[in-house]
């Protein structure tokens, strides 16, 4: 395990406040947690008499579900706020939520919301620890946590691996929360998409390579993620059609044939089967989708833990 790093009362908007030996902790705490998982019993007394708040203003599944899970085996208490049918449907701000639910002893807030910088106005509104769940387009780092802990537990390291992510880029909060993450770790990340979903200037911002062939891309990978093709923008026409889209930047066993033999295949979900990536990659050995559920428990479970409950190591 990792050197002892205290990170009691920390907030995660982003990785970009955390160090590699920091990341590189609580990836260390998750191993554990992984184990606990495993037991018949996997409930610890760790966070009893703490109180969770999953602030879900914007929907959630996995995430959600992985939050509460991993705050219930901790023996934390948990309020599981609803935004549809709360005050914030009657025109409640967000700062009266907040203020409101501190009044009855939050001691940790997750909040997933669609505008970039939520997690920092629950922290100033409520005084607390707060977790990004994710934000707008902005940053989904518990997501980067739990792919690059996957990635690691299959190959041993992030350090000198290819990632090659593949998609609608522009939109995605995975993307950002991983390119800062796993540069920290040192992998070398390539993204990879039509050219109307690529950002500009992501190669000096990120340090990441860009790349619109799939192919090309694909060259020496060791990791290849595929990320969800938001079909409620093709409206928008940034691309002719999905049959178009598939065609040239699917994942299946016949692309991967471009990447390293031993490459493994990620996807943050929710998967569009048969557009971004095909069943028969799914299903197939180089899969570590479903792992990466189960590893998200775990991860967030390590993160309650560092936060509310103090060290380890």
């Amino acid at each position: 395990m990792a050197e002892s790093f205290n990170l009691l009362g920390r907030n995660m908007y982003d990785l970009d406040d955390y160090t590699a030996e920091e990341i590189t902790a609580i990836l260390d705490a998750a191993v554990v947690m992984k184990e606990i998982n495993q037991r018949d019993y996997k409930k610890l007394p760790t966070l009893k008499g703490k109180t969770v708040c999953t602030l879900f203003v914007e929907n959630s599944t996995r995430t959600k579900i992985s939050f509460e899970l991993a705050a219930s085996r901790l023996s934390a208490d948990l309020i599981s706020f609803e935004a549809e049918t709360s005050s914030l449907q009657k025109g409640e701000s967000l700062q009266d939520t907040v203020e409101t639910l501190n009044a009855m002893g939050i001691d940790l807030y997750i909040i997933r919301h669609s505008s970039p910088g939520s997690p920092q106005l629950v922290n100033k509104y409520s005084g607390k620890p707060v977790l990004n769940g994710g934000d707008g387009r902005h940053a989904h780092p518990t997501q980067a946590l739990l792919d690059m802990f996957s990635v690691r537990e299959v190959l041993g390291t992030l350090k000198g691996l290819k990632v090659v992510i593949v998609g609608d880029i522009t939109n995605s909060r995975v993307v950002r929360s991983n390119l800062i993450g796993m540069k920290k770790m040192g992998a070398s990340v390539t993204i990879c998409g039509p050219r109307t979903l690529v950002p500009g200037h992501m190669e000096e911002v990120y340090g990441c390579t860009v790349e619109y062939d799939l192919k090309t891309a694909l060259k020496d990978a060791d990791v290849v993620m595929g990320l969800r093709m938001q079909l409620e923008r093709q409206t928008e026409g940034l691309f002719p059609s999905l049959e178009e889209y598939s065609k040239h930047y699917s994942i299946s066993k016949e692309t991967m044939q471009w990447a390293k033999k031993n490459a493994i295949v990620m996807h943050p979900g929710p998967m569009n089967r048969g557009i971004e990536i095909l069943p028969e990659i799914v299903e197939s050995s180089q899969s570590v989708i479903i792992e990466q559920v189960t590893n998200g428990v775990a991860v967030r479970m390590a993160l309650l833990f560092l936060i509310l409950g103090g060290k380890m190591g």
